[in-house]
């Protein structure tokens, strides 16, 4: 007589497990604990076999003889519903193995032990991965992955302006699916199917300086004939790429010695907020040495002429200009130089753009990233800041050993 919910929900455990049978080899199977599993007994090839079907309450009496239906179904077509639920789970299970994060970290390694990837150089592939791929596909299948999703990894990288670097990424992607059609678990790779999808950047640069020419640079800077504090003004720029007028407009209020940082007023970024620099060490050394200078006025760097009390836009310029570096280095460029650095350093890409001050463009990513980034910003500003510094010894070891005589003030080693 088949059951009804009455019974199933009446019944209770006992000293050994037991059935209650509903018809046609469909059964709810009661385990000593109170436990209720549906069971489908059924017959193919000569040879006796039991589908589960699943719990109680979680499958209902009416969805259970739904299943054990289509499980007939499929044994009067000759085929065993048992064995392809057996074979449907292993499947589920590769695919959880074969994400594009774990095929990504096989794929990695494998580079690194194989091919002999350098630590920096293999910190600075998988920081972007962390960063921009796998928040977008890390945990899908590899072969569920198509176009459509690569699109969305690209599309979010290029906001920020930094086309090359999406072209890069879609090259590692493109190499991940080729490692993974060795390993013979793709047979598709649809991020090769996207080259020249990624439109190169129309923006003209403004003049940035070569990052082997640092040291030659500073050697210049050291014996350019200008004002101390006007040369702390471009080392300034340099340690902190900030825009030109956000450090020459600085004021000696917006600099916490303790705390280690420089707050930009809103109204100086003309932004809705204000903008934090975390300070290094060397920049705290320079800027204590520029306070013996001008620290007697509201301005870092003050100017008597001037109506807004402050240096001049083209001071810095030239400065940099007298010094042979006439289309080759400009100040804002520094900023483009950290930038270069930072992200081949493998440092997070978003903290890098919120420490560059830039306006994020698109309105749902930008309501959506409000983090300030500012351990890792600290972090990277410190680490950009040392090695600026050997640049600057090196020049200094430069002069040295050819006898030429620096500036008499005490600039920070």
């Amino acid at each position: 007589m088949p059951l009804n919910d009455r019974q199933i929900k009446n019944a209770k455990p006992a000293d050994k497990a037991y059935k209650l049978n509903d018809g046609r080899g469909l059964y709810l199977y009661i385990n000593t604990s109170g436990g209720k599993l549906w069971r489908l007994d059924f017959a193919i090839h000569g040879k006796r076999k039991t589908l589960s079907i699943g719990k109680y309450p979680e499958i209902s009496l009416v969805e259970a003889r739904e299943a054990a239906e289509n499980a007939r179904r499929m044994v009067a077509q000759g085929q065993d519903p048992a064995a392809m639920k057996q074979q449907a789970k292993q499947e589920r299970r590769a695919a959880l193995l074969n994400t594009f994060a774990h095929v990504t970290k096989a794929w990695h390694e494998k580079n690194i032990m194989r091919k002999g990837w350098k630590p920096n150089h293999a910190a600075r592939v998988w920081r972007y991965f962390e960063t921009d791929v796998f928040p977008v596909i890390g945990e899908m299948p590899i072969n569920e992955i198509g176009k459509k999703e690569i699109k969305a990894v690209l599309d979010k990288v290029t906001e920020r302006g930094v086309s090359e670097t999406a072209e890069k990424i879609r090259q590692w992607i493109g190499a991940v699916f080729t490692y993974a059609g060795f390993e013979e678990l793709t047979d598709r790779n649809p991020a090769a199917l996207l080259q020249g999808y990624i439109k190169p950047s129309e923006t003209r640069p403004m003049p940035a300086l070569p990052r082997e020419e640092l040291t030659e640079f500073y050697r210049r800077l050291i014996l350019a004939d200008c004002k101390p504090s006007n040369r702390i003004c471009i080392m300034l720029i340099m340690l902190c790429f900030a825009r030109n007028k956000e450090i020459r407009g600085g004021q000696w209020q917006e600099i916490d010695f303790e705390r280690k940082i420089w707050t930009i007023p809103a109204q100086r970024m003309k932004r809705p907020r204000e903008h934090i620099i975390p300070l290094s060490d060397w920049a705290i050394e320079l800027l204590n040495e520029l306070h013996g200078q001008t620290g007697d006025t509201p301005y870092l760097f003050p100017s008597r002429t001037a109506a807004d009390g402050y240096i001049s836009e083209n001071t810095a310029g030239k400065i940099i200009n007298s010094m042979g570096y006439y289309g080759i280095a400009t100040p804002h460029g520094f900023r483009s130089l950290a930038s270069s650095v930072l992200n081949e350093q493998g440092y997070n890409p978003d903290a890098i753009e919120r420490q560059l001050a830039h306006i994020e463009e698109n309105r749902i990513r930008a309501a959506y990233n409000r983090a300030d980034y500012m351990a890792e910003r600290t972090e990277f500003m410190q680490w950009y800041s040392d090695l600026l510094r050997s640049n600057y010894r090196e020049a200094l070891a430069m002069l040295e050993a050819g006898g030429e005589q620096r500036p008499s003030e005490n600039t920070p080693v």
